[in-house]
């Protein structure tokens, strides 16, 4: 993998483990020798993994939308900020720039950008892997939630399957690595179970 795009919040949440993991995974990448591309913030765990790959020489590209380069502090200390005209465009761009896709803690944005790129997947789109790192549980209920999808017929359990989740940035790039795109219909047949 050349590069990975991070979901994340522009807050820090509550709990410290959150910010240590984004710089846990910042770092991780830069050693790695894997490129970070996310949303281009200096705030908040958005700003926390920047800096730490940053200052561990990793490649970084942030991208965020011209009416948020005030509003989310964009990263100064970034060699490649891309500023685009759209949230569309950021995305698509985000996508077409990485080999996979992980979403650490964050709030609604991170929700539905992971929850886009996974529904790419499940359509056949792309056979990227698309992954949460579960600091602290901060995800159980959404893991809960989406195995009740699964089970009420809305989703095929290899759908599920096709989001990797890890409890550290080390298991989640090994998970990442290893990762290969189910070949499975999405459609779900009147009583198929």
């Amino acid at each position: 993998m050349r590069r990975i795009c991070v979901f994340l919040g522009s807050n820090a949440g509550r709990r410290p483990a959150y910010f240590d993991a984004a710089t846990a995974l910042g770092g991780l990448l830069a050693r790695e020798g894997i490129g970070l591309v996310y949303g281009g913030a200096s705030v908040g765990l958005m700003g926390a993994l920047a800096n730490a790959a940053v200052e561990a020489g990793g490649e970084v590209i942030g991208i965020i939308p011209q009416r948020l380069v005030e509003k989310e502090i964009a990263h100064k200390g970034l060699s490649d900020l891309r500023v685009v005209g759209s949230m569309h465009e950021r995305k698509a761009l985000m996508a077409e720039l990485a080999d996979g896709f992980v979403a650490l803690p964050g709030g609604i944005g991170t929700l539905e950008e992971l929850f886009e790129v996974w529904t790419w997947a499940q359509l056949g789109s792309h056979g990227k892997p698309c992954a949460l790192l579960n600091i602290d549980g901060y995800y159980d209920r959404l893991l809960s939630f989406v195995d009740h999808v699964v089970d009420e017929g809305f989703m095929r359990g290899a759908h599920r399957d096709m989001l990797l989740v890890a409890q550290t940035p080390e298991q989640l790039i090994a998970r990442m690595r290893d990762y290969r795109a189910p070949n499975v219909v999405k459609w779900i047949a009147h009583g198929e179970r």
